[in-house]
């Protein structure tokens, strides 16, 4: 993996993507342990997998958007949260 240090965020944008992160974090753990038998729940739990999922993705276009970093086909970017840098990661 080759990594490139395209961006950097603010620390509001930054708190932003986290609270994102550990949201969908969490949801991912949660869905390892409820069943579809407890229909509500797991309604639940796929409704809010989907709205963060797509806050999440909505989050990275704006702000690669607003600052135009570099991308790559088959690469993706990743947030350091201490230094709120933005890294481009490509497979070699």
């Amino acid at each position: 993996m080759k990594k490139k240090l395209v961006g950097q965020v603010t620390v509001e944008e930054k708190n932003e993507i986290q609270t994102l992160f550990e949201r969908r974090n969490g949801l991912n753990e949660l869905a390892k342990i409820v069943t579809a038998d407890n229909t509500k729940l797991y309604e639940k739990l796929v409704k809010d997998m989907g709205e963060t999922g797509t806050k999440f993705q909505d989050w990275w276009d704006r702000m690669s958007q607003k600052y135009q970093w570099e991308s790559a086909e088959n690469g993706n970017w990743e947030i350091n949260f201490e230094t709120c840098e933005i890294t481009l990661v490509t497979k070699d």
